[in-house]
């Protein structure tokens, strides 16, 4: 895990040779659907996995067939928020949930329109109320401009004020992170990895595509209606 001194609390694997392996797989123009959706998967369990090593941790006694030890709980990770950003986050939220498996989970279907403006239209928004004691995680694979992000944590913040708020991404753009953490600063930032820079259309450079579109593919765009045949 790498800490990104451009600003606070934004942390990258870069440094995580498996994790990097998986993004490599998932850059890939030839990866299908199914690889694709998996590989999402995978990066959510380990970039999980990294993020409780930041958690706070209790000491407890146990008892071996043998004799009795010390061992720990990751105390945090029973008190977790996370917070879906639909479609493309889907399989990511099926990681996280691996390791965090008493995790509450909320919806939120937002969706960015089209350059110059990116405004957001957020159809459904469906968040458990958030308590002290959580870990808010709202995942979303590509943070690109920002907007999107900005939008869902201001809905987040209705709900209650957690201990901690973590974004978890797999490529994420310089202009995004500044975004956020001009808006939130204390929000902590984890992707697998910063990439150099967005195109005009607000896309991620070099990326890995629309997430969305590679895990569950392209949505059909009908300009008449199909016939259909019944059978008598």
């Amino acid at each position: 895990m790498i800490e990104d001194k451009r600003w606070e609390k934004v942390y990258s694997f870069e440094d995580s040779p498996f994790i990097m392996e998986i993004l490599t797989q998932l850059r890939d123009k030839n990866t299908g659907s199914i690889a694709f959706r998996k590989g999402l998967v995978k990066l959510g369990r380990y970039m999980a996995y990294e993020i409780t090593k930041t958690m706070e941790t209790e000491t407890v006694k146990v008892e071996t067939p043998l004799e009795e030890t010390e061992g720990i709980i990751v105390k945090d990770r029973r008190n977790v928020v996370i917070v879906t950003v639909l479609r493309a986050a889907i399989p990511l939220m099926e990681g996280l949930i691996k390791v965090f498996e008493h995790a509450r989970v909320g919806i939120v279907s937002a969706v960015r329109g089209k350059a110059p403006k990116f405004e957001i239209e957020m159809d459904y928004v469906k968040i458990p109320q958030i308590k002290p004691e959580d870990t808010v995680i709202v995942a979303d694979p590509m943070i690109a401009t920002g907007s999107t992000l900005t939008k869902v944590l201001e809905e987040v913040k209705k709900y209650g004020e957690p201990k901690r708020t973590i974004v978890v991404g797999v490529l994420a753009a310089p202009e995004g992170i500044t975004k956020i953490k001009s808006k939130f600063p204390d929000v902590e930032i984890f992707v697998a990895k910063i990439d150099r820079e967005l195109d005009d259309k607000g896309y991620i450079l070099p990326g890995l595509g629309d997430a969305g579109d590679r895990a569950f593919g392209e949505p059909l765009k009908l300009t008449t209606l199909p016939q259909v045949h019944y059978i008598e």
